[in-house]
């Protein structure tokens, strides 16, 4: 039965990232703010913690980090983390947090699903999208893609 608590302080996330993970097995719980997850970790020990990248004055990376380096001090247990990013330049600061997996929004109920599935099974998550798409070149040309050299 996991655990999952999300951290946003978006209703629509939060019902959003609830409707795709819950379950009949399930518990999802939620807060507003980033500074709360630590003290619910430390109480409640999750099986996952789903965090919007922007949260009021502690977003998601600020989140991810507080928890990596509470439980590097040994006073909370480890917590798998699910980032939500904005973009897909936040991925260089969702590898530098520690995260163990991360969603680039729009979130779909497939790729969210997938991600929380990985993640929760100890595996990590890199969402797809994120790569930048191959820049084609038509064979024999001797300009540069995009630059007109």
């Amino acid at each position: 039965m996991p655990d999952i608590l999300i951290a946003s302080d978006a209703a629509s996330v939060q019902d959003e990232v609830a409707s795709v993970l819950s379950g009949p097995d399930t518990t999802v719980r939620a807060v507003a703010r980033g500074a709360a997850v630590r003290s619910v970790v430390a109480e409640t020990d999750p099986d996952l913690v789903v965090v919007d990248l922007q949260i009021t004055s502690m977003g998601g990376f600020a989140v991810c980090s507080d928890l990596r380096l509470e439980e590097g001090a040994g006073r909370i247990p480890h917590a798998k983390v699910l980032l939500l990013l904005d973009r897909r330049a936040d991925v260089f600061l969702a590898r530098r947090c520690g995260a163990d997996g991360w969603v680039i929004k729009p979130l779909d109920p497939i790729r969210l699903r997938r991600a929380a599935e990985a993640v929760l099974a100890g595996d990590t998550y890199e969402d797809p999208s994120f790569a930048p798409s191959p820049v084609v070149v038509p064979s024999g040309s001797d300009t540069l893609a995009g630059t007109g050299k």
